[in-house]
């Protein structure tokens, strides 16, 4: 991906020169709204929240992902509005297409989870949660290189 100068401080609606039809004031659900209104915010104000909700809706991925493992780096429990780890999760169902194309951030994200099996495994959660980490982790493995 070629980025461009000061991506962060660019919405993705400027960076990946498409603009979403406005919607009408009754017009969509909570999440279309979101995710419109999302489209026309600066990068480097993204929430957790804001990142975990447009990846899993596989928007604007090419820039969104990046964000998202400087995220994880800090803390791979990172959470939005649901539960600590709800943003990995994300990351790791997000599109198969992207991670195909993007084998870069795919080592990454292979290296962070690798990197924090242990600290996931023992953690205090559901045992949903933590198999769905550990179940979508084994397919997104199939993404890669």
């Amino acid at each position: 991906m070629k980025v461009e100068r000061n991506w962060k401080d660019k919405t993705l609606e400027s960076l990946e020169k498409k603009i979403w039809p406005s919607l009408d004031k009754d017009e969509g659900s909570y999440l279309v709204k979101t995710c419109h209104s999302l489209r026309n915010k600066q990068l480097k104000d993204f929430s957790v929240e804001d990142l975990r909700i447009m990846i899993g809706q596989n928007i604007g991925l090419e820039y969104l992902i990046p964000l998202a493992l400087d995220v994880l780096e800090g803390n791979i429990l990172a959470e939005g509005d649901f539960y600590e780890g709800d943003l990995l999760k994300s990351v790791l169902t997000s599109d198969k297409k992207y991670w195909e194309k993007s084998t870069e951030n795919w080592r990454k994200v292979k290296e962070l989870f690798e990197k924090n099996e242990q600290t996931l495994e023992d953690f205090d959660t559901t045992r949903e949660i933590k198999k769905g980490w550990f179940d979508n982790y084994k397919l997104f493995m199939t993404y890669g290189p």
